[in-house]
């Protein structure tokens, strides 16, 4: 390479540089600001909901508000997160009237009580904030690819205060085996702006601190091996059950208002019977699989509830009940095969986590940010084997799996 190609290089990745850190401050500002306002209004129907428990039978009505609204907009078959996986992979935009309606719709959910998250919400009202940007400034194909990768990111970031993991997981999440390494400095930017703008309004980090350790021998790898091929079996259980009860829910209840009075009724019924307990996103009960105790079936039960909720027609995300999942189940299982409890409950909630959306790295990350670097070796062969084994199963069908987990081949040439 000649002087003069490097110094046009160079001048090309400057300006590139430059222009997305402008427009990564711009979007991860508003993007900080609105996902802070959607973390507080959350927390504030959930402490509403938890002071006047008899709300949770009023959950057919709030599924009835959700439908007339979806209908209101024309967002009736938009078929959520998927839509934004979608957008990335063939360079289209999003629905700018998304980001109202999942943010709404998912704090109805949560203040009468559905058992859903916050992340597939934050996925698609950065998506549609981002798509909003882009047409103002006229964005091309490509570069509304990367916007609604940094919008996906900076909500995500505000939400979970997780930035590295919420750079990477717009990046790694669309399509499996390709990583989209023009968006890194775009996402990893706008995700700290995102980040310092929602901490200004009190959004604190969900972070553990583990003081434990699990020391790696022979015997522990194999345990941990067993641990991972469990968490792997029941992450494509849980999988399966949210695209059956949607599926099975459209069958048998054609009517979208129908639809939601039938699952509302089943989840008052499953509270009459079992509690409140599964109720929201559950991140109470991570707090407990971490540093006191959680029951042994746990697990089964939130799995239910929550497929029950997103099947029905309830607005929310999938990824803070797979923590409650992920860890109690990891608990459970630490205790059957006589580990540390607390450790295999973190280490339960990163390998569910990575199984059902099949982002190694992002899951990795995820573990570093949110329990620390101590026991990294074991949470690394979690994540390793959790990926593989738990096959090409994904919350997200839009997910395309490109290469093989297996070998280095194609599986799909037209996903990237």
């Amino acid at each position: 390479m000649g002087i003069k190609q490097f110094l046009m290089d160079m001048k090309l990745n400057i300006l590139f540089v430059c222009k997305w850190i402008c427009l990564s401050i711009i979007l991860g500002s508003v993007c900080g600001f609105i996902g802070a306002m959607f973390h507080l209004s959350v927390d504030y129907v959930t402490e509403f909901r938890l002071e006047n428990t008899w709300i949770v039978y009023l959950l057919p009505i709030g599924g009835l508000i959700i439908v007339y609204l979806y209908h209101c907009v024309h967002l009736e078959h938009e078929p959520g997160t998927n839509t934004i996986i979608e957008s990335v992979r063939q360079q289209e935009s999003v629905p700018v009237l998304l980001a109202p309606a999942i943010f709404l719709a998912t704090v109805i959910t949560h203040l009468f009580g559905g058992s859903s998250g916050r992340e597939g919400a934050a996925l698609q009202i950065g998506g549609s904030l981002a798509t909003s940007l882009g047409r103002i400034i006229h964005a091309e194909k490509r570069e509304m690819s990367i916007l609604i990768m940094c919008g996906m990111s900076a909500v995500f970031s505000a939400l979970f205060g997780t930035p590295l993991t919420a750079t990477l997981f717009s990046m790694e999440v669309v399509s499996v085996g390709v990583f989209y390494y023009a968006a890194f400095v775009p996402c990893l930017c706008s995700s700290l702006v995102s980040l310092q703008i929602a901490k200004i309004f009190g959004c604190q980090s969900v972070t553990y601190t583990l003081v434990a350790y699990l020391q790696i021998s022979p015997i522990t790898i194999l345990k941990l091996i067993a641990f991972t091929l469990i968490i792997a079996l029941c992450s494509i259980i849980f999988v399966l059950m949210m695209h059956y009860s949607h599926k099975l829910f459209h069958q048998y209840f054609k009517n979208p208002y129908g639809r939601v009075i039938a699952g509302s009724l089943m989840i008052i019924g499953l509270v009459i019977l079992f509690g409140r307990h599964y109720l929201g996103a559950g991140m109470d009960v991570v707090d407990n699989a971490i540093y006191a105790s959680v029951l042994p079936y746990d697990f089964v039960l939130k799995a239910l509830f929550t497929a029950l909720t997103i099947g029905c027609g309830f607005k929310g995300g999938e990824i803070v009940p797979t923590f409650f999942i992920g860890s109690t189940l990891g608990y459970t299982l630490g205790s059957l095969f006589q580990l540390d409890v607390h450790i295999c409950a973190a280490l339960g909630l990163v390998t569910m986590f990575c199984c059902v959306i099949n982002s190694p790295l992002t899951s990795l990350i995820l573990g570093i940010e949110m329990f620390g670097s101590m026991n990294l070796l074991p949470m690394a062969i979690a994540v390793a084997f959790g990926y593989v084994l738990s096959g090409y199963f994904s919350l997200y069908q839009a997910q395309k799996i490109v290469y093989s987990k297996t070998s280095p081949e194609f599986i799909n040439k037209n996903a990237q």
